[in-house]
């Protein structure tokens, strides 16, 4: 029987520590919290009813008319979203994000609930509230799963989180488009079924572990084992790395860990987190990574589209019912919500219900073709902590703007422009924006060009 080396003993007794300080769920039981929060994720976007909101809200059912669900109800959920995003992005973290994904879930029932039995303009403005109280809870969804997995994981387990919703979100809308065009069902039972769905991913939460620490407020640094060379920080490995290099963060726990591995390591006790240092570390990763110009350039882009894309999504039904009122002919919104998964000039212009909806799918591919490019650019050197940081504070500056834009454009209290004039500011916005970075982007070509001339004419210069 072979004895173990001191080495392999340190080896191990360092991997003990390590998993008992970041207490996290085992690499092969990443399973079991990915397909529960991938359930929640599928059952909490099948929402049927979600694409026929609009003509729900202006038929029979609730009675409400065009200049009150445009200009008085939907700019709520905006108005909500905004108020609502810092905080909730502060307290899922400090709350190690399953309450907040219990909170979306109860968020999601009370607003379908409502959308059912609620009646009157004040209480569909109190709808509007609790859905925005929904979609600033989102972000725990996608953060939760980062805590509990290991870091080799991340790739997989977001990729499966994200195709959970969107397949959620397209069986729902598919199933409400048969559901109204073939099998004939009314709008009210398409919110019944929408409920149910909501329902189940609420009880699906419940079961979700709960973590043990999160990015900021309990977050363990991933402590570094001098073993053989090897260091260990984030998650990612640094081979034969003599001590006099050692970076800020870097620790030398060799000190730390018993040779007997009879005798078990044993665990310090968690330090309480100290908010007013979070905030401070935060406020400093906020002013490091915008200080860079292309991070800089990016997030400005992303934060203008995000907002002129979140705009037309909101208004796109308005739009439709007044091209074609659903009280008068068939209604295909599911369908093309289901489809879609510069062109807004067209969608104004032309008077042709196939057109918008042809239009809006277009659109939609070209906003997640490019968003996808930018939030690559963007995350391609971050942290994980610095890439929650940056597309909080990015999403936040989106709904800023967009928050400025409904309060002039579409609130009653402002111009509460008609829908068609709406969108022909819509599509001056993105003009503006693509006018602005073509301009940016021709500017940047040419001093780049200028520069690679210099040298050439320089040793042109020498050899003469």
């Amino acid at each position: 029987m072979d004895v173990p080396s001191p080495v392999s003993r340190r080896a191990a007794a360092a991997a003990a520590t390590m998993l008992l300080r970041t207490a996290r769920v085992p690499r092969e039981c990443w399973f079991l919290p990915t397909a529960l929060l991938c359930a929640y994720g599928f059952f909490a976007s099948l929402r049927p009813s979600e694409p026929f909101l609009t003509p729900y809200l202006l038929g029979s059912d609730k009675n409400l008319t065009e200049r009150e669900v445009f200009n008085e109800i939907y700019p709520v959920w905006t108005y909500s979203y905004l108020v609502l995003l810092f905080p909730v992005f502060l307290a899922t973290d400090y709350l190690r994000y399953k309450p907040v994904v219990l909170l979306q879930g109860l968020s999601l029932i009370v607003t379908w609930f409502m959308l059912l039995y609620a009646q009157g303009l004040l209480a569909i403005q109190f709808l509007e509230f609790f859905y925005g109280i929904a979609t600033a809870t989102e972000i725990a969804y996608y953060s939760y799963i980062y805590s509990v997995v290991d870091l080799g994981m991340y790739q997989k387990v977001t990729s499966y989180c994200r195709s959970a919703t969107l397949v959620g979100f397209t069986v729902g809308s598919v199933l409400g488009q048969i559901l109204v065009s073939v099998a004939g069902w009314s709008l009210f039972s398409l919110n019944v079924v929408s409920l149910t769905c909501v329902s189940v991913a609420f009880a699906v939460a419940w079961f979700l572990p709960m973590p043990q620490k999160s990015l900021f407020f309990h977050h363990v640094p991933s402590s570094c084992q001098g073993v053989n060379g090897i260091k260990v920080q984030n998650g990612g490995i640094v081979t034969d790395t003599p001590a006099s290099n050692h970076l800020p963060g870097w620790e030398d726990i060799e000190s730390k860990i018993p040779l007997n591995l009879e005798e078990p390591p044993t665990e310090e006790p968690e330090p309480k987190p100290d908010r007013l240092l979070v905030l401070k570390v935060l406020w400093n990763d906020f002013l490091m990574c915008y200080s860079s110009r292309p991070l800089l350039c990016w997030s400005v882009w992303w934060a203008l589209s995000t907002c002129g894309y979140f705009q037309v999504v909101n208004y796109t039904q308005g739009l439709w019912e007044q091209v074609m009122p659903s009280r008068n002919a068939a209604i295909y919104n599911g369908g093309i919500e289901a489809v879609s998964t510069l062109l807004v000039y067209i969608m104004d212009t032309v008077p042709n219900i196939w057109v918008c909806y042809a239009s809006y799918v277009v659109f939609r591919i070209i906003y997640m073709l490019l968003i996808t490019i930018a939030t690559f650019q963007i995350a391609a050197n971050l942290s994980m902590e610095r890439y929650a940081l940056v597309f909080g504070v990015n999403t936040f500056i989106a709904l800023a703007l967009q928050t400025l834009l409904t309060l002039i454009v579409v609130d009653a209290s402002g111009l509460g422009l008609e829908i068609t004039i709406q969108f022909l500011i819509y599509a001056s916005y993105f003009a503006l924006i693509a006018v602005i970075f073509l301009a940016s982007g021709i500017v940047s070509v040419v001093k780049k060009c200028r520069k690679q001339d210099d040298p050439e004419s320089s040793s042109q210069e020498t050899t003469s």
